[in-house]
């Protein structure tokens, strides 16, 4: 792969991606793709964007492939957690980019669905994807938790906590778990996962 000029904050890496990666109870794939990966200027912040370039991934709902052609990794707030391990663009090709393409290349390979569990399209897959990081059992609960992260740290202690507990956010234990993801983005980021 190699840079590419453009203009503008974005970096982007254009060409091919090869990778070799295995599975628990799945067989080793070597595959490659050729990809466009557009890099923000707030990574690693903000999340690249991936797209394929070559036509192999076919452009239907099961291969997750959104509307404006990126590939479908995972929710936002999944992949910022995901990265935050390792913050870097191999981090990111790692954690984030090879699950995937090891995913579409099984289905291509061997048929079926894809090897491991799929979010549903859209805000519900992201807001079901929410409630299990937060460990919350209903979305307006979880979508309740993104609006606090996205307010200032005093505000959103004196509101009343997520989890229905009655009490408020600083009184409750679930305030550790809102501190751990105050740590990966700024309040503006989880501000624009609500907008």
């Amino acid at each position: 792969m190699a840079v590419r000029p453009i203009s503008g904050p974005e970096i982007v890496i254009e060409g091919e991606f090869r990778f070799v990666a295995v599975a628990k109870d799945r067989p080793e794939i070597s595959d490659s793709y050729q990809l466009r990966i557009t890099v923000p200027h707030q990574f690693p912040e903000h999340i690249p964007a991936v797209t394929e370039i070559g036509h192999r991934i076919p452009r239907v709902g099961n291969f997750h492939v959104n509307p404006d052609a990126t590939l479908c990794l995972g929710s936002p707030l999944r992949l910022l957690l995901k990265l935050s391990n390792e913050p870097t663009l191999p981090g990111f090709a790692s954690s984030c980019l090879i699950p995937y393409l090891y995913a579409i290349s099984h289905k291509l390979n061997y048929g079926g669905s894809l090897p491991f569990s799929e979010l549903k399209h859209g805000t519900v897959g992201a807001l079901e994807d929410y409630m299990e990081l937060l460990g919350l059992r209903r979305p307006e609960q979880a979508m309740r938790a993104i609006k606090l992260l996205g307010m200032k740290k005093r505000k959103a202690n004196k509101s009343s906590c997520p989890c229905d507990c009655g009490q408020r956010v600083g009184k409750c234990p679930f305030n550790k778990r809102l501190k751990r993801f105050r740590q990966l983005a700024s309040r503006t980021w989880f501000r624009q996962l609500t907008a």
